[in-house]
Protein backbone atom coordinates (compact mmCIF):
# COMPACT_ATOMS: atom_id res chain seq x y z
CA UNK A 1 0.00 0.00 0.00
CA UNK A 2 1.34 3.42 -0.93
CA UNK A 3 1.75 5.26 2.36
CA UNK A 4 3.04 8.85 2.54
CA UNK A 5 4.30 9.71 6.02
CA UNK A 6 1.59 12.26 6.72
CA UNK A 7 -1.15 9.62 6.15
CA UNK A 8 0.47 6.89 8.25
CA UNK A 9 -1.22 5.66 11.44
CA UNK A 10 1.05 3.48 13.58
CA UNK A 11 -0.76 3.40 16.94
CA UNK A 12 -1.68 -0.22 17.54
CA UNK A 13 -4.64 0.64 19.78
CA UNK A 14 -6.15 2.84 17.07
CA UNK A 15 -5.67 0.18 14.40
CA UNK A 16 -7.26 -2.54 16.52
CA UNK A 17 -10.09 -0.16 17.44
CA UNK A 18 -10.88 0.35 13.75
CA UNK A 19 -10.97 -3.42 13.22
CA UNK A 20 -13.35 -3.81 16.16
CA UNK A 21 -15.60 -1.03 14.85
CA UNK A 22 -15.53 -2.23 11.21
CA UNK A 23 -15.03 -6.00 11.59
CA UNK A 24 -15.88 -7.14 8.06
CA UNK A 25 -12.47 -7.85 6.58
CA UNK A 26 -11.37 -9.01 3.14
CA UNK A 27 -9.16 -12.08 3.68
CA UNK A 28 -6.77 -12.26 0.72
CA UNK A 29 -5.03 -15.59 0.09
CA UNK A 30 -2.75 -16.63 -2.76
CA UNK A 31 -4.26 -20.06 -3.44
CA UNK A 32 -3.86 -22.71 -6.14
CA UNK A 33 -5.97 -20.63 -8.55
CA UNK A 34 -4.22 -17.35 -7.73
CA UNK A 35 -5.36 -14.51 -5.51
CA UNK A 36 -8.71 -14.99 -3.80
CA UNK A 37 -10.64 -12.83 -1.32
CA UNK A 38 -13.24 -13.85 1.24
CA UNK A 39 -15.24 -11.28 3.19
CA UNK A 40 -15.55 -12.34 6.83
CA UNK A 41 -16.43 -10.71 10.16
CA UNK A 42 -13.37 -10.94 12.42
CA UNK A 43 -12.85 -10.68 16.17
CA UNK A 44 -9.78 -9.20 17.80
CA UNK A 45 -8.68 -11.96 20.19
CA UNK A 46 -8.43 -10.27 23.57
CA UNK A 47 -6.90 -13.38 25.16
CA UNK A 48 -3.86 -12.96 22.91
CA UNK A 49 -3.54 -9.27 23.70
CA UNK A 50 -4.66 -8.36 20.19
CA UNK A 51 -2.03 -10.55 18.53
CA UNK A 52 -4.61 -12.71 16.75
CA UNK A 53 -7.80 -12.36 14.73
CA UNK A 54 -10.56 -14.98 14.84
CA UNK A 55 -13.26 -15.86 12.31
CA UNK A 56 -14.98 -18.80 10.67
CA UNK A 57 -15.85 -19.92 7.16
CA UNK A 58 -18.39 -22.32 5.68
CA UNK A 59 -17.07 -25.86 5.50
CA UNK A 60 -17.98 -25.79 1.82
CA UNK A 61 -15.61 -22.83 1.29
CA UNK A 62 -12.40 -24.31 -0.17
CA UNK A 63 -10.12 -21.69 1.41
CA UNK A 64 -9.61 -23.64 4.63
CA UNK A 65 -8.45 -26.75 2.74
CA UNK A 66 -6.39 -24.97 0.10
CA UNK A 67 -4.40 -22.75 2.46
CA UNK A 68 -1.54 -24.61 4.14
CA UNK A 69 -1.05 -24.06 7.86
CA UNK A 70 0.93 -20.86 8.40
CA UNK A 71 0.08 -19.43 4.97
CA UNK A 72 0.84 -15.73 4.68
CA UNK A 73 -2.36 -13.73 4.28
CA UNK A 74 -3.53 -10.15 4.03
CA UNK A 75 -6.75 -8.91 5.63
CA UNK A 76 -8.09 -5.49 4.67
CA UNK A 77 -10.42 -3.50 6.93
CA UNK A 78 -12.01 -0.25 5.78
CA UNK A 79 -13.89 2.41 7.73
CA UNK A 80 -15.98 5.27 6.31
CA UNK A 81 -14.80 6.91 3.10
CA UNK A 82 -15.91 9.90 1.06
CA UNK A 83 -15.29 11.94 -2.07
CA UNK A 84 -13.82 15.38 -1.35
CA UNK A 85 -14.64 18.18 -3.80
CA UNK A 86 -12.08 20.99 -4.26
CA UNK A 87 -15.01 23.40 -4.06
CA UNK A 88 -15.19 22.66 -0.33
CA UNK A 89 -11.76 24.22 0.30
CA UNK A 90 -11.75 27.98 0.94
CA UNK A 91 -8.24 28.15 -0.52
CA UNK A 92 -9.52 26.82 -3.86
CA UNK A 93 -11.57 29.96 -4.40
CA UNK A 94 -8.48 32.08 -3.85
CA UNK A 95 -5.88 30.25 -5.92
CA UNK A 96 -7.81 27.58 -7.88
CA UNK A 97 -4.97 25.17 -7.08
CA UNK A 98 -6.90 22.24 -5.62
CA UNK A 99 -8.12 18.97 -7.12
CA UNK A 100 -10.66 16.30 -6.09
CA UNK A 101 -9.58 13.49 -3.80
CA UNK A 102 -10.99 10.62 -1.73
CA UNK A 103 -10.59 10.33 2.04
CA UNK A 104 -10.63 7.04 3.93
CA UNK A 105 -9.20 4.98 6.76
CA UNK A 106 -7.93 1.44 6.22
CA UNK A 107 -5.96 -1.17 8.13
CA UNK A 108 -3.96 -3.91 6.42
CA UNK A 109 -3.24 -6.93 8.59
CA UNK A 110 -0.32 -9.12 7.50
CA UNK A 111 -0.29 -12.47 9.24
CA UNK A 112 -0.29 -16.26 9.16
CA UNK A 113 -3.45 -18.31 8.73
CA UNK A 114 -4.22 -21.32 10.91
CA UNK A 115 -7.28 -23.53 10.47
CA UNK A 116 -9.04 -24.53 13.70
CA UNK A 117 -11.38 -27.37 12.81
CA UNK A 118 -12.47 -28.25 16.31
CA UNK A 119 -15.97 -27.88 17.72
CA UNK A 120 -15.03 -26.12 20.95
CA UNK A 121 -13.05 -23.39 19.19
CA UNK A 122 -15.72 -22.81 16.55
CA UNK A 123 -18.54 -22.69 19.10
CA UNK A 124 -16.57 -20.16 21.14
CA UNK A 125 -15.96 -17.91 18.11
CA UNK A 126 -19.63 -18.03 17.09
CA UNK A 127 -20.76 -17.25 20.65
CA UNK A 128 -18.40 -14.27 20.90
CA UNK A 129 -19.38 -12.92 17.49
CA UNK A 130 -23.04 -13.25 18.43
CA UNK A 131 -22.66 -11.50 21.78
CA UNK A 132 -20.61 -8.69 20.26
CA UNK A 133 -22.95 -7.89 17.41
CA UNK A 134 -26.22 -8.46 19.24
CA UNK A 135 -24.95 -5.89 21.75
CA UNK A 136 -24.12 -3.48 18.93
CA UNK A 137 -27.57 -4.05 17.41
CA UNK A 138 -29.04 -2.69 20.68
CA UNK A 139 -31.83 -5.24 20.67
CA UNK A 140 -34.02 -5.09 23.80
CA UNK A 141 -33.73 -8.89 23.93
CA UNK A 142 -30.41 -9.99 22.39
CA UNK A 143 -30.53 -13.30 20.52
CA UNK A 144 -28.63 -16.18 22.13
CA UNK A 145 -27.48 -19.47 20.67
CA UNK A 146 -29.36 -21.27 23.44
CA UNK A 147 -32.67 -20.11 21.93
CA UNK A 148 -32.26 -22.60 19.06
CA UNK A 149 -32.70 -26.37 19.49
CA UNK A 150 -29.42 -28.02 20.42
CA UNK A 151 -29.48 -30.38 17.43
CA UNK A 152 -29.96 -27.42 15.08
CA UNK A 153 -27.06 -25.49 16.65
CA UNK A 154 -24.83 -28.56 16.56
CA UNK A 155 -25.50 -28.99 12.85
CA UNK A 156 -24.76 -25.34 12.12
CA UNK A 157 -21.50 -25.55 14.07
CA UNK A 158 -20.54 -28.72 12.18
CA UNK A 159 -20.98 -26.84 8.89
CA UNK A 160 -18.34 -24.21 9.65
CA UNK A 161 -14.58 -24.18 10.27
CA UNK A 162 -12.59 -21.87 12.53
CA UNK A 163 -9.93 -19.45 11.29
CA UNK A 164 -7.14 -17.96 13.39
CA UNK A 165 -4.71 -15.37 12.03
CA UNK A 166 -1.51 -14.60 13.91
CA UNK A 167 -0.75 -10.93 13.31
CA UNK A 168 2.77 -10.20 12.09
CA UNK A 169 2.26 -6.59 11.08
CA UNK A 170 -0.42 -3.89 11.11
CA UNK A 171 -0.33 -1.08 8.55
CA UNK A 172 -2.75 1.82 8.90
CA UNK A 173 -3.53 4.62 6.48
CA UNK A 174 -5.64 7.54 7.67
CA UNK A 175 -6.07 9.68 4.53
CA UNK A 176 -7.99 12.58 6.07
CA UNK A 177 -6.70 15.76 4.39
CA UNK A 178 -3.77 16.09 6.83
CA UNK A 179 -1.82 17.66 3.96
CA UNK A 180 -4.32 20.54 3.70
CA UNK A 181 -4.67 23.78 5.62
CA UNK A 182 -6.69 23.58 8.85
CA UNK A 183 -9.42 25.80 7.38
CA UNK A 184 -9.71 23.55 4.32
CA UNK A 185 -9.97 20.40 6.46
CA UNK A 186 -12.59 22.00 8.67
CA UNK A 187 -14.65 23.25 5.72
CA UNK A 188 -14.57 19.84 4.02
CA UNK A 189 -15.66 18.18 7.26
CA UNK A 190 -18.56 20.65 7.51
CA UNK A 191 -19.69 19.69 4.01
CA UNK A 192 -19.53 15.98 4.81
CA UNK A 193 -21.54 16.44 8.00
CA UNK A 194 -24.18 18.35 6.04
CA UNK A 195 -24.46 15.27 3.81
CA UNK A 196 -24.84 12.94 6.78
CA UNK A 197 -21.34 11.47 6.50
CA UNK A 198 -20.54 12.00 10.16
CA UNK A 199 -18.05 9.14 10.55
CA UNK A 200 -15.46 10.36 8.08
CA UNK A 201 -16.10 13.99 9.06
CA UNK A 202 -15.43 13.21 12.71
CA UNK A 203 -12.23 11.36 11.83
CA UNK A 204 -11.04 14.38 9.84
CA UNK A 205 -11.67 16.70 12.76
CA UNK A 206 -9.57 14.47 15.03
CA UNK A 207 -6.48 14.87 12.82
CA UNK A 208 -3.93 17.55 13.56
CA UNK A 209 -2.38 17.85 10.10
CA UNK A 210 1.22 17.46 9.04
CA UNK A 211 3.40 14.47 9.93
CA UNK A 212 2.08 12.18 12.66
Amino acid sequence: MYLPDHFGEARTDELLALIAAYPLGALVVNGPDGLDANHLPFLVDEASGGAKLLAHVARSNPVWEQAADGTQVLIIFRADDAYISPNWYPSKHESHRQVPTWNYRVVHVHGRLHVRDDERFVRGVVARLTRTHERRAESPKPWKMSESPREFTDQMIANIVGIEVEIDRLVGKWKLSQNKEARDRSSAADELEARGEDGIAGAMRETTGGDR
